[in-house]
């Protein structure tokens, strides 16, 4: 098994990683939101819809 970060090989106390490093990196992507999965949820799509039109409205051309 390779580390899904830097595809070195993985060590037993930081499985599936291969150092704390790369399970550091891994989790700050998690904090990011790198790693989201996009919602299908229709208040949500309303929601976003909304804050981009009003985004747009502020910002002067």
């Amino acid at each position: 098994m390779n580390c899904p970060i830097c595809s070195g090989e993985t060590v037993k106390k930081y499985r599936p990683f291969c150092s704390r490093r790369c399970a550091d990196i891994d989790l700050s992507k998690w904090f990011s939101g790198a790693y989201a999965t996009p919602s299908r949820d229709p208040d949500d799509i309303e929601k976003v819809v909304e804050a981009l039109e009003n985004e747009e409205i502020k910002k002067p051309h």
